[in-house]
Parts: structure tokens; sequence; C-alpha cells
């Protein structure tokens, strides 16, 4: 390993703990068993913290996410992991969406954290609720409300939700609708996990990558990302419906630096533990990443932010050794071209090799267990370098909705079918 990573790797992921929900936040590992028999907890979903957000004043926020596997209960995550002061959550409730800010009547369930109805979360740390006796299907659409009697000086969020959040004042978490306040907002605020009682043979699919798993150039609201289209493949076979798919996208992430403005977040060495390694229930790893690393070396002039194929493929190779420690298998996927496109500028000569070498490598290495040569499905075939016009969102780096099918129906499913037998 170069000295460079070496400099880069260590990062933050030892620094969020999996914590007991107690009503101040305790560094102590156990987490609240599943509360049937035969199930143990899985991760269905989740949004990975990437910065602090604007401050906010006192407010209920309801934000509506989609599992990818159902259970006999839930329990969620809440984030305090960039704040700079305590964070006061609470009540926070759970249940089915009616669509829009609405939630269906008799579905409504109170969240509790070490059995009480509110949560102080430290600077730096995050609570894991109790189980919620709501059963939910597969690709159901939930509702969660929360409350900060507060506000919050430094919200924890995810800043590309693709699905629109509703915030109003005063505590309306149990409102079967209210009217949201203000513009449309699609920012994942504080909310990073939901975790399902699942069947002992269920298993979860991680996705680690930047914009391209992120979602850019999906519909708004329409769980229209690869990763969901992903799960949708997996739930219409009988065989692979015990199979989650858990996005852990980050727009603008990069393998070995944390990113830098316009985009925030650690990078994916640095967040790898808390957003893939630590899900309960992870089974498979699919990388796709190293287009941003390629990419910044050109646009960045500080020379630790400029860095060669070998040292993204060392990261590449260190990310693999992690995740093989845990038992976990490790999928690779080829960078997508990028022709044409002028955001952040122009790839350049020295960008589209590196690009190529690192894709070659990920095809011929035998690094990975699986290889997903997304560059080849993608390709424009007149003009290789380039996405497929009928792919492209318009940025031509972006797929659209039907890219990103594409790019779900690439997966091989039967692999991830043989395996859970």
């Amino acid at each position: 390993m170069t000295t460079a990573l070496k400099s880069i790797a260590p990062g933050l992921a030892c620094a969020l703990l999996w914590l007991a929900p107690f009503a101040l936040v305790h560094a102590t590992p156990p987490t609240p068993d599943a509360p049937t028999t035969g199930h143990h907890w899985v991760s269905s979903w989740g949004a990975a913290p990437v910065a602090a957000g604007p401050a906010l004043s006192s407010r209920t926020i309801r934000q509506v996410i989609r599992t990818s596997l159902g259970g006999a209960a839930v329990r969620i995550r809440l984030s305090n992991l960039f704040g700079s002061t305590p964070l006061a959550v609470g009540p926070v409730r759970v249940a089915r969406s009616e669509g829009g800010p609405a939630i269906q009547a008799g579905t409504d369930q109170g969240v509790t954290f070490n059995g009480l109805a509110s949560v102080t979360l430290p600077p730096g740390e995050s609570v894991l609720s109790d189980a919620v006796a709501l059963p939910v299907a597969a690709l159901e659409n939930l509702a969660v409300s929360l409350y900060l009697p507060e506000g919050a000086s430094a919200p924890t969020v995810h800043q590309v939700g693709n699905q629109t959040v509703y915030l109003a004042q005063g505590d309306l978490t149990s409102r079967l609708r209210f009217e949201p306040e203000g513009e449309a907002d699609d920012t994942r605020y504080l909310l990073t996990d939901l975790e399902v009682a699942a069947p002992r043979d269920a298993r979860s699919f991680i996705v680690l990558g930047d914009s391209i798993t992120d979602g850019v150039g999906s519909s708004e609201n329409a769980n229209a990302r690869w990763p969901d289209r992903l799960a949708e493949r997996l739930q219409a076979i009988p065989a692979s419906r015990a199979i989650a798919v858990v996005n852990a996208g980050i727009t603008g992430n990069r393998i070995l630096n944390d990113a830098v403005a316009p985009y925030r977040g650690p990078s994916s060495l640095s967040r790898l533990d808390r957003d893939v390694l630590d899900k309960p229930g992870v089974r498979w790893l699919l990388l796709l990443q190293g287009g941003n690393d390629i990419s910044a070396s050109d646009l960045l002039e500080a020379p630790d932010q400029k860095v060669s194929a070998a040292q993204i493929i060392e990261g590449m190779q260190a990310i693999i050794a992690r995740a093989r420690a845990r038992g976990i298998e490790v999928w690779g996927a080829t960078l997508l071209p990028r022709g044409g496109t002028t955001f952040p500028m122009p790839p350049t000569a020295a960008a589209r090799a590196k690009r190529e070498a690192v894709n070659a490598w990920i095809r011929e290495s035998g690094a990975f267990d699986v290889v997903v040569d997304f560059a080849q499905v993608m390709r424009d075939p007149e003009k290789p370098d380039h996405l497929r016009p009928d792919y492209d969102s318009g940025d031509h780096l972006h797929p659209n909705d039907a890219g990103y099918r594409a790019m779900a129906e690439a997966i091989d499913v039967a692999r991830l079918v043989d395996e859970t037998r």
C-alpha cells in the first residue's frame, strides 16, 4: 500500500459506534433483540450520513422511505454524526404512507428509545430505536415523522434524497396529513437506517457508490435509482425475495479522499464500517466507485488530491480485504463512460487513461468475487466512451430512469439466489 493511501485510509469509521438506545445515548454496543423467534434484524433501507445541513427551528419532519425487504417489526437509526451540540428528538412515529405528506389511518406507531418517547443524541453519535411492532411488506412506503423540540443547529443530512420531505412547525408527528411549509426539499434529515425483523435466511446486498448509485438523474419520488430497480427485480422472483438492497451511495463520493465543495461527505475507506460492514444481515457488497477520484485529480490543484490509477486500485483492494474479513462477498462494477461531460470539467486524456486502467483491473484481476460490467452495458456502440443516448439523463454522466433500469438488469440475480440456498 502506498504512503498516500496509508495517510488517507484511517478515517472516521471507528468514531461512530453501534449504540444502545438510551435517553442520553451511551457508547455501549448491545442492541435490542428481534422480537420474534426465528427472525433476525436485517438492513432494509439506508441513507448514508453526508454532512451538517442548515440550522432548523423547532418543527416536525416527515420523510417517506421504501423498504426493500419486509419483516415482522421495524426499528430505525437516527444520527447526529455531524452535529456540534446535543440534539433532542421526540416524539418519533412511523406509519404506512398514504402518499405525499399523508399517513394511513390506524397504522401510526410511536417509536421509543430504551422505552422513552424522546432521546438526546450527543454530537457525533447515533441511536437505534426499540423494535416497533409494525409488520411491513417489501417495497412498501413508510412515513417516519420526527419532532425537533429545540430545533437543530447542524442537522446531519443526506443531501440527495430524490424524495420530497415535509416540514411544518409544531409537533404534528401523529397528524394524518399536514400542509408542509416552505419550498419543496428532498434532503434526508437525521434518518439513516431502517431495519426489519426478517426470517433467518434474509440477507442484504449493499451498494457502495457515488452519485450514480445515489440516483442523480432519476425521477423524483419514483424510486428509480438502480438499487431500487434491483430490489424490485429481486421481489419479483420468489427465490430471491429474502434479499434486501441497501443504497450506500453519496453524491461526489470518492474512495480515497473526503469530498470537497460543492460536494461533501467522508471517503468510502473512512465510512466503510458504518455504512456497509456494520449493517445487520449484510452478505454482499457491490463497489461502484473511482470516477470521482479520477475527475478530482484533474480538477483540484492540491497534490494530496491527485491520485493515480494504482492508488485507486489499492483503495479498492483495501475495501475488498476489509469486507472479506467480515465474511462479505465483494462485487466490483466497472466505471461508466463519461465522454462529452462538461461538469465538473471535460475528462482529460490522463483521466480517460486512468478510467481504462481501473476498468481493466476490475475486469481482469480476479480481485472481485463477481464483476458487473456496467461500462459495457451503458456505452454507446457508436461512441464507446459515451453513454448510450437513450440511457443519458442529459449531462452525459448520469443515467436516466431507463439507464438505471438497465443497470439493475445487469446484476446476476441467479448468483445471489444460489448463495442463499
